[in-house]
């Protein structure tokens, strides 16, 4: 949708370009358009179309909406009480690379990214 963000997609030709069930592409749009990153348009000429600017969301912005960032910033073990006052073995190594992880993800917009030197699904 980045590629062309004025354009409407249809959930049939996303499920097609994605290779991902229906179900899971429902999820992720209802998700995202309760975020109010793209808007739902009802009807047999319906679809789905960016809200926003592309410039304006983050790749945090479409993960958060997702699925969550914390999924993302937790223990690397999954511990519940690491932190730094009480840390578990991988936490000074996970923090690190945890916050470099987060901050260009947090920089990052979908319109900063390069669609055209992906492949398809």
């Amino acid at each position: 949708m980045a590629r062309d963000p004025e354009a409407l997609y249809t959930a049939k030709y996303l499920i097609e370009q994605l290779n991902i069930s229906d179900k899971y592409l429902r999820r992720i749009m209802t998700n995202l358009t309760r975020a109010g990153f793209i808007a739902s348009i009802q009807g047999r000429d319906g679809g789905y179309r960016f809200n926003k600017d592309t410039g304006s969301i983050t790749l945090a912005d479409v993960i958060d909406a997702a699925e969550g960032m914390n999924r993302y910033t937790g223990c690397v073990l999954g511990f519940s009480k690491c932190s730094d006052e009480n840390p578990c073995v991988m936490h000074p190594i996970w923090a690190e690379i945890r916050d470099q992880f987060t901050l260009v993800f947090r920089k990052k917009t979908l319109k900063d990214l390069n669609f055209n030197n992906i492949r398809k699904f």
